[in-house]
């Protein structure tokens, strides 16, 4: 009998966990839950940890160097001989937190009882007020230094690899303000909370290896525009910094990048895009007036369900700045997903349009046109990138009344899941394709005692956490 496909989900086994063993007790006897009360129950152990796989990463993190880039970047931030708490030991407090799924700097209240959360932070925690003003001390210098090591982590796993083709997907997303006086949010773009304060933070990301390439805190009025084109072009000029010249780049993002000043930058920079077309009036009438369109897809009666075609179509800004898009159109009967658009009154056709630079071959088929929609339908895989960043690394969470403050949390996280990221292929690849609370269940949040004797810490762990050694 073939195995369920559910059961390929079953996580116990990277716990060392037992399988079900139902089938082979049921000729046997009957399971029968323990008595609670017999169960004795000593409050009186100090040394128990619920995260002794912090140490495993803090390790990790040492030997990659990433505790001595916090120190020579960030260094400078807190001098003195009356500094108790040095800002690199402070950083690393707040990844500390991150890795173990507190996404706030008031987390550390739930974790200031840890035995080791202590020992690593050096024997004694700050309070919560010294982090915050902490927080405050980066100026505009060093939050550019920080959003650099982001990408310098996001991109490691590209250098060394020859790979031929790299995806690079730009989104943005909403983070919701519930407070008030907060510096830079403002009502803006959110299709969830209307009319709510909100920060617009824009991020980019490599589909190749899941992370992130760069991301920065923007005010929630702020759409994506002309100003945000030298942002972009700098994390493009790292992703080819890491890539080399011989690999192909391909930007994807959604409507948002039909900008002008966009597509220009991507052709000056030599790499290729594939953007969703604003549909406005303009284009709408041009795609209604196309005549040649391929079926690419039929249903189980040979009709056709999806057809695709190229749109001859150019808005004067381009022509104005000499900047060359094609234009490829597709439509289809039964879209699931997205906004619906008909254009022909006596066809149930929905269309939508794609924007590229991909030069025209003279024997141009419809499965070349095809292959270019598909690309863009790849870029889907960030919506599961941003709900994980949002849901276990807490990227809206809101740390202060500071923008800037917030600013430096923000990129803190992202460093965070890049690290993690980097962590988990290193020690643990066979997990990468889990979210990350089951990653953090199996490799960071796992019982352990720490003890002192003669002269040595000792950290006891679980049989399951032998892979640490």
């Amino acid at each position: 009998m073939t195995p369920t496909t559910s059961t390929q989900k079953v996580r116990r086994l990277a716990l060392e966990g037992k399988r079900a063993q139902g089938k082979e007790l049921q000729l046997l006897r009957k399971v029968r839950r323990a008595d609670p009360f017999r169960v004795e129950l000593r409050a009186d152990d100090p040394t128990l940890t619920a995260n002794a796989g912090i140490v495993g990463l803090a390790r990790w993190l040492r030997r990659g160097g990433v505790d001595e880039q916090l120190r020579k970047h960030f260094g400078h931030l807190k001098r003195g001989p009356a500094v108790v708490y040095p800002m690199a030991a402070q950083l690393r407090l707040l990844m500390d937190l991150q890795f173990c799924g507190q996404g706030r700097v008031f987390g550390l209240e739930a974790l200031a009882a840890d035995p080791l959360l202590i020992h690593l932070a050096g024997g004694c925690l700050p309070s919560i007020d010294v982090l915050y003003d902490d927080l405050a001390r980066f100026a505009d210098d060093d939050i550019e230094t920080l959003g650099a090591m982001v990408s310098e982590h996001g991109l490691a796993a590209l250098r060394g690899r020859k790979l031929s083709t790299v995806h690079v997907d730009i989104d943005t997303t909403v983070e919701v303000v519930f407070g008030s006086q907060i510096e830079g949010a403002r009502p803006g773009p959110n299709p969830r909370y209307h009319g709510r304060p909100s920060y617009h933070p824009i991020l980019a990301t490599v589909a190749e290896t899941g992370t992130l390439a760069g991301i920065t805190l923007r005010s929630g009025d702020t759409n994506f525009g002309d100003g945000d084109v030298p942002t972009v072009v700098r994390w493009l000029q790292r992703v080819r910094e890491a890539v080399g010249p011989a690999c192909t780049i391909i930007v994807r993002m959604d409507a948002a990048g039909d900008c002008t000043a966009l597509l220009k930058a991507l052709n000056e920079l030599g790499v290729y895009f594939v953007i969703k077309a604003k549909m406005d009036r303009s284009l709408r009438a041009a795609t209604a007036e196309v005549k040649r369109w391929t079926t690419v897809d039929r249903d189980a009666d040979g009709h056709a369900v999806r057809q695709v075609g190229e749109v001859s179509f150019s808005r004067h800004t381009w022509v104005k700045e000499g900047v060359a898009v094609r234009v490829i159109a597709q439509r289809e009967k039964d879209r699931e997903h997205g906004r619906e658009l008909f254009l022909w009154t006596d066809l149930d056709w929905s269309v939508q349009a794609v924007l590229t630079n991909a030069a025209e071959h003279p024997e141009e088929s419809a499965e070349h046109l095809e292959e270019i929609l598909r690309r863009y339908r790849g870029r889907a895989e960030v919506e599961p990138l941003i709900a994980d960043l949002k849901g276990s690394w807490e990227i809206g969470a809101i740390a202060s009344q500071r923008f800037d403050s917030n600013a430096v949390m923000l990129l803190l996280k992202a460093l965070c899941f890049n690290l993690f990221r980097r962590y988990v292929a290193a020690q643990r690849p066979e997990l990468l394709g889990w979210r990350t609370p089951w990653i953090r269940t199996v490799m960071v949040t796992i019982p352990g005692r720490l003890t002192r004797s003669g002269r040595q810490w000792s950290l006891r762990l679980p049989p399951s956490a032998r892979w640490l050694n």
